[in-house]
């Protein structure tokens, strides 16, 4: 297990400076009037301890052009730690960032566990869905705030939910619910659904298909995967042939492919018998963030990330940064460090956080899910932003984009 802790105290440094500064000046004055302008001792900076939990990733086989960086997460809660200290300048905070990154038989409870007896008990977590509910229950007793930032799965939003968990990732309720909105919206109404064999791929595609009943879009088509992973071969010649059969005699506009595992979603496109527009986890896809997004300001985050980590944001790059950024805004606005303190806060109409999307974000009281726009992305250009225009709800727009209030399941416990 590797720990990294980062700890910017810009505030500190600067009012231990300043006394520095005013003897200077006051050295220049009458006893009286010296002590007359002495000012009361400056307060200590209130100081907030954030631990995040992740996995080391394992290196590829081979080449992989789409390899995980070894830092995701990591750089995106960094970078916000830093933001978070520039305003603590002025508001009277320090952020402290501790890294724990786990090995592949370590516990993640344990871990949690650990940072919370140390007086840690802001934790953004990047794991699986059942590894964070461990953690979860772990430190439910320490009266801990989890953050997750790397788990879809719509069950942690449901039956699985958790009063000390908000989801800074979108569920895939909401991603198959951005999607669709923007298929709907240029009237592609009838797609062909293809699955992978994944656990995960039968959940997306299990989404995907609420999302089209209520969207009013139909899947004409719906066929499992069953040639393996065509689009990780490493072969000279990949065969043409199975996509090409596969997808033979379907009257579809769309071709939504689920596989979360890129085993096959990009070996796809341009392999059909008739040509197909490719969406979902592959081709056209919807995501919190992408490299190419640079409206309402973000073009500057970008930059930013880009100078800290030498390489693009990702998803769960800019889903670390969000959470840290909550945490961030919510100490301003409640002068506290206290994690129950700060998880009412939160809960309430009164929070919310600027976030580039031109929109400010907020929490769901009834799941504790991040409310976000998404965005609908090609591999190198932003194609739209959901919600789409038209798609209305009577609190917010953005309430279109998966499990309401009144459908929801989740009983905070």
């Amino acid at each position: 297990m590797l720990t990294r802790v980062v700890r910017l105290l810009l505030p500190a440094a600067l009012l231990a400076a300043a006394p520095l500064c005013l003897g200077l000046a006051q050295a220049q004055q009458p006893a009286a009037v010296a002590a007359e302008t002495n000012p009361p001792a400056e307060a200590k900076p209130l100081e907030v301890r954030i631990g995040l939990i992740t996995r080391a990733v394992p290196p590829p086989p081979l080449y992989d052009l789409l390899a995980v960086p070894e830092d995701e997460a990591v750089a995106g809660a960094e970078l916000a730690v830093k933001d978070n200290t520039t305003t603590g300048l002025f508001t009277g905070q320090s952020f402290a960032l501790e890294t724990t990154t786990l090995g592949e038989d370590e516990d993640p409870a344990q871990a949690a566990r650990t940072l919370a007896a140390n007086g840690t008990r802001l934790l953004i977590v990047n794991l699986p869905d059942a590894e964070l509910l461990k953690v979860a229950d772990a430190v439910k007793d320490k009266d801990a705030v989890i953050f997750n930032v790397g788990a879809t799965d719509d069950a942690l939003r449901a039956q699985d939910c958790r009063a000390n968990v908000f989801h800074v990732a979108p569920s895939r309720a909401m991603l198959t619910d951005a999607l669709v909105q923007f298929l709907a919206s240029k009237r592609w109404t009838k797609l062909f659904l293809i699955t992978g064999p994944q656990p995960a791929d039968l959940l997306y595609a299990e989404a995907l298909r609420r999302s089209a009943k209520k969207f009013g879009v139909k899947i004409v088509a719906d066929k499992p995967w069953t040639f393996g992973p065509l689009g990780r071969e490493r072969s000279d010649s990949i065969t043409r042939s199975d996509a090409l059969v596969f997808s033979r005699g379907v009257d579809a506009d769309v071709i939504v492919v689920a596989d979360e595992a890129n085993d096959f979603g990009t070996y796809i496109a341009f392999r059909t018998y008739e040509p197909r527009l490719v969406v979902g986890t592959q081709g056209l896809t919807a995501a919190t963030w992408h490299p190419a997004q640079d409206a309402y300001g973000s073009a500057q985050l970008q930059s930013r990330f880009l100078r800290s980590a030498s390489r693009t944001m990702r998803p769960v790059d800019y889903q670390a940064w969000v959470a840290a950024r909550m945490i961030g805004e919510a100490t301003t606005r409640t002068k506290s460090a206290d994690p129950a303190t700060l998880a009412k806060f939160m809960r309430t109409p009164d929070f919310s956080l600027a976030a580039f999307k031109g929109v400010p974000v907020s929490i769901r009281p009834w799941d504790q899910q991040l409310r976000q726009p998404l965005l609908i992305a090609q591999p190198l250009d932003i194609v739209s932003m959901a919600p789409e225009d038209g798609f209305l709800h009577q609190r917010t727009p953005l309430d279109t984009l998966g499990i309401d209030e009144g459908e929801s399941r989740c009983r905070l416990k």
